[in-house]
C-alpha cells in the first residue's frame, strides 16, 4: 500500500474477505483493513477492539483503517466460559453509544418477523422442499408470539471463539464487526451458550453477564439458534456445498427434536 511509504512491508492477514493486512516497519506493526465497520471509532473508544490509530480515504473511495497490533492469541473453545467473555459481551450489549450510532445510520433492527421473511425467501431460492426445513419454519411461526422483546441492543452476530482475542496484558477484545446489527441480545447469547457452554453452566455464565436464566430467555435463545441453523443450512444448500449443508441440517434436526 503506497499510502504507508516504501519502508513498510504489507502482507495479507488472511480471513475470508481478503480485505485485512499486516504492515510493519522496524519495530512498528499495524493491522490494516479496507472498508471496515463504520463503528470502529466507537468500538475503539470503548476498548472493545484494539485501538484505532488512523483512517484514510483513498482516491477510489475505499477507506483504510489502521489499528494497534495486538500481541496475543485467539480464544480457544474452552476459553469461552471465562467470566471476562460474559463481561465484555454484556458491556457491548449495554453500550448506548454503539446503539445510538447504529440508529443514526438507519440500521434496521433484525426482528423475528424480518428473520422469518428472509428464511421463507431463502427456502424458495434454495428450492428446498425438505420437510425438516418446513418444520423449522412452522416452529418459528408457532413460537413467534413469545419473541416480543422491547430491549434491542447492538449484537455482534458472529461470536465464534476465533473472533475473540486476548493480549499479553490479559486484555480481551471482540473483533470482526462487519455483520453486526441491532437485535435482541438473546441472538448473541443463544449462539454463544449453545455452541460453547454446557447447559448446566448457563446460569453461572449469565450471572457474570448480568442476567437471570428465565424461561422466556431460554425460549428466545432457542428460537434464534434454530433460525440461525436454518439460515446456514439453506445457505449451504443454495451454494451446493453438500458437506456443510448436511452438518447444519443435522444440527437443526437435533435442535428441533430436543436433543440439544
Amino acid at each position: 500500500m503506497e499510502l504507508l511509504g516504501n519502508e513498510w512491508t504489507v502482507e495479507p492477514a488472511g480471513g475470508t474477505t481478503g480485505e485485512a493486512y499486516i504492515a510493519w516497519a522496524g519495530e512498528q506493526k499495524l493491522f490494516l483493513k479496507r472498508n471496515s465497520s463504520p463503528f470502529l471509532a466507537v468500538l475503539s473508544a470503548e476498548g472493545i477492539v484494539p485501538k484505532l490509530l488512523w483512517t484514510k480515504r483513498l482516491e477510489n473511495g475505499d477507506v483504510i483503517t489502521a489499528q494497534r497490533w495486538v500481541q496475543g492469541r485467539e480464544l480457544r473453545s474452552s476459553d469461552m466460559n471465562r467470566p471476562d467473555v460474559a463481561g465484555l459481551l454484556s458491556k457491548i450489549h449495554a453500550s448506548s453509544e454503539l446503539l445510538d450510532m447504529f440508529k443514526r445510520i438507519g440500521n434496521e433492527p433484525l426482528t423475528p418477523s424480518i428473520i422469518i421473511e428472509n428464511l421463507r425467501r431463502q427456502l424458495v431460492e434454495a428450492g428446498a422442499s425438505y420437510s425438516l426445513f418446513q418444520e423449522a419454519i412452522h416452529y418459528l411461526l408457532a413460537e413467534y408470539p413469545e419473541m416480543s422483546s422491547t430491549h434491542m441492543v447492538v449484537c455482534h452476530c458472529d461470536i465464534n471463539h476465533n473472533n475473540w482475542m486476548i493480549n499479553s496484558d490479559n486484555e480481551l477484545y471482540l473483533i470482526d464487526w462487519d455483520g453486526a446489527t441491532v437485535a435482541d441480545p438473546a441472538f448473541d447469547l443463544g449462539l454463544l451458550l449453545y455452541e460453547y457452554i454446557p447447559a448446566e453452566e448457563w446460569e453461572l455464565w449469565l450471572r457474570h453477564y448480568g442476567l437471570p436464566l428465565t424461561s422466556n430467555l431460554k425460549k428466545r435463545m432457542h428460537w434464534y439458534v434454530i433460525s440461525h441453523a436454518l439460515d446456514h443450512a439453506l445457505y449451504y444448500k443454495r451454494k451446493e456445498k453438500k458437506y456443510e449443508a448436511a452438518l447444519w441440517t443435522d444440527y437443526l434436526r437435533q435442535l428441533l427434536y430436543g436433543r440439544i
